[in-house]
């Protein structure tokens, strides 16, 4: 059935997809257009709001710049008050339900908001933000912790991303929308037209959500909001890589808040642009969110890759310099508009930062919400949303009390307000990346195996999801083991020997990705016996072991001779064997080809290189020569 989000062992190979279609599929599609149209009509009304203030169409009798940041805190605060309780209710009850009462509750917000906009009440539009706050508090949780009831392990980054695409095309086209109506003559009648139809619109798409059931029926819901939001936040901690994940998360949001709250004195203060300027660089940054995610499907190989954070980051560091390096500075006191300021030399400089700031971004996050998704546990998983709702209210204020510090206090310019942005990112995705490795050791195997070589592989579905099980190869290179470890989506831990272990930069690799070093029971027989040893520990874990039983890199292209380390594993632990075959590898700069591995200038980059999975062998029949026989079928005649 459409909605089941578990595959079975070994099941059909999955087919290469576009994320595109799970925009045709009932589990994804009517979320999607839910969470789109949510997020359209949340900035539709804030930013109508905000602009009617501004331009005098709304009276409030408080400064200008009070009402915006008033308005900002309105919104946010409820994250911070409601996301423990909407975490939990999101845990405990069925969670189609629950955003269907959202959406009734964001319906009845938008009548009553249409109502003050039509009579003008502005502070009764105020207690509406707020109140559209907690609406978007109590959907939150619920919207992530679906994504993995109903999508399979493959489509989780795609999907990932057409949420942050949907999310950052809907910010933009809400901020125009309220742009192009709110201060018209007609404006208080279309705004309010407009937030009731996509209310309605979007309590329709949410009809259509399939069922996605609770794992923790048993919850007993605490009602107080300052223990439970303590107890959310502590009970995320308990899982490292997750909860430096959600720090990560919102270091983001930081960055993102502070570019676009900044972007209109940018604009008007160093480009000398007018509104117009601001929607380019807006629909500029959204775009390059949107594009960004997209991209990550594609270069992650239908994966959670985690090599892509610190790609993003490095591009967010660079292009958040570049800002400050090369700004155009306003020339004159009357503002230019869009077309004239794109004619001026170095515009598309700034353009192409803003662009890039934004891709690199969508590298960044996507990953990052997926492997909070993969990683939490289900029956915690909106509880654990909710900790990412609270600390990205609290970054987004931190954020915020930093512009005004630094801008406001210490006269800081913007475009030194950048600069600092980029260089506290390069400083906290360094400790992240430092007291998490795995980050920066799956970045080298991406950078790796997308550069040096194109990597293609075939039937790796035939891997179990789950479960223990021992992977054999063909030994060509030293860069075999990178290659399987950044196809696989389950992690892999390979037995190597261990002159290989020890390479430099090789070996914090493995080390990060708790490989085994091996050695022959002659030369090192404690290293031998203690490899077996580890071998065993994780099969018992529920991992996957790979194993070169050639025992050492082949030095005529041909395979050498299975040795019996295979049999001995089985002998400990009878679990499933996929035999391998690595194609392509044998001539390049890390094979014995012609002279040894690593002695001669490379010749060739970007070479094709495939790997393909066999079908899955019982241990009672994995001999030696068995396993070889099947792998040198499966290699075929290209070495």
């Amino acid at each position: 059935m459409e909605g089941q989000n578990k595959q079975p062992l070994n099941n059909p190979a999955p087919r290469e997809h576009s994320q595109f279609a799970l925009l045709g599929s009932r589990r994804f599609a009517p979320f999607f257009w839910t969470q789109f149209l949510g997020a359209f009509n949340d900035n539709v009304f804030k930013n109508s709001l905000m602009a009617m203030v501004t331009f005098g169409l709304l009276s409030s009798g408080l400064d200008l710049n009070l009402m915006n940041n008033l308005g900002a805190l309105l919104f946010i605060l409820p994250f911070f008050l409601f996301s423990a309780l909407a975490g939990q209710l999101a845990d405990k009850y069925e969670k189609s339900h629950l955003i269907r009462y959202v959406k009734l509750l964001e319906i009845v917000i938008m009548i009553l908001g249409s109502a003050c906009f039509l009579m003008g009440y502005t502070w009764g539009l105020m207690l509406l933000l707020f109140l559209m706050g907690t609406q978007s508090a109590f959907f939150g949780p619920a919207k992530y912790s679906i994504i993995p009831q109903h999508l399979r392990s493959d489509e989780l980054v795609g999907g990932n991303a057409l949420v942050e695409m949907g999310t950052f095309l809907a910010i933009l086209l809400g901020t125009i929308t309220a742009g192009l109506f709110a201060i018209s003559d007609q404006g208080p009648e279309i705004i309010g037209a407009i937030i009731i139809a996509i209310a309605l619109l979007g309590y329709i798409t949410s009809r259509k959500i399939p069922s996605a059931p609770s794992l923790g029926n048993d919850i007993k819901i605490n009602f107080n909001p300052f223990t439970e939001t303590w107890r959310t936040v502590a009970f995320s901690r308990t899982n490292k890589p997750v909860f430096l994940a959600i720090m990560a998360i919102s270091w983001f949001w930081f960055l993102g808040a502070a570019y676009l709250t900044q972007l209109y004195g940018f604009t008007r203060l160093n480009l000398g642009g007018d509104q117009s300027v601001v929607t380019v660089l807006l629909a500029t940054f959204s775009i390059g969110i949107a594009l960004g995610s997209l991209l990550c499907e594609r270069l992650s190989g239908h994966k959670v890759e985690l090599g892509l954070v610190p790609f993003g980051s490095i591009g967010l560091t660079i292009f958040g310099l570049d800002l400050y390096f090369h700004p155009l500075i306003a020339a004159g006191t009357e503002l230019i508009n869009a077309q004239t300021f794109i004619s001026q030399a170095g515009a598309w400089r700034v353009i192409a930062d803003f662009a890039l700031i934004g891709i690199f971004g969508g590298f960044y996050i996507v990953p990052l919400y997926a492997m909070v998704q993969e990683r939490s546990e289900e029956a915690h998983r909106s509880r654990t949303i909710a900790a990412i709702n609270i600390m990205n209210a609290l970054f987004m204020v931190l954020s915020a009390a930093t512009a005004f510090v630094l801008l406001g206090i210490f006269d800081w310019s913007i475009p030194e307000f950048f600069a600092l942005l980029a260089v506290l990112n390069a400083l906290v995705v360094i400790y992240i990346y430092t007291v998490i490795p795995e980050f920066a050791m799956r970045f080298l195997i991406w950078m790796i195996t997308h550069t040096i070589y194109r990597v293609t592989h075939t039937d790796l579905h035939k891997i179990p999801q789950e479960g223990p099980c021992v992977l054999v190869c063909n030994h060509v290179s030293f860069m075999d083991a990178l290659i399987i470890g950044g196809a696989c989506r389950r992690p892999v831990r390979f037995v190597m020997f261990k002159p290989i272990f020890n390479i430099p930069v090789l070996n914090f690799i493995f080390r990060t990705g708790k490989a085994i070093p091996i050695d022959s029971k002659k030369a090192d027989p404690e290293a031998y016996e203690m490899a077996f040893q580890r071998i065993s520990e994780e099969l018992r874990d529920g991992q996957v072991v790979c194993i070169f039983p050639e025992g050492k890199l082949t030095t005529t292209g041909e395979m050498d001779t299975f040795r019996n380390g295979v049999s001995k594993i089985l002998e400990s632990d009878a679990v499933p064997v996929i035999p391998m075959a690595l194609r392509g590898l044998w001539g390049s700069f890390f094979s014995h080809k012609g002279s040894p591995a690593l002695t001669r200038m490379p010749r060739r980059f970007w070479s094709r290189v495939e790997l393909i999975a066999g079908d899955q062998v019982q241990p009672m029949d994995a001999s030696p020569e068995y396993l070889q026989e099947r792998v040198l079928s499966l290699r075929g005649d290209i070495r």
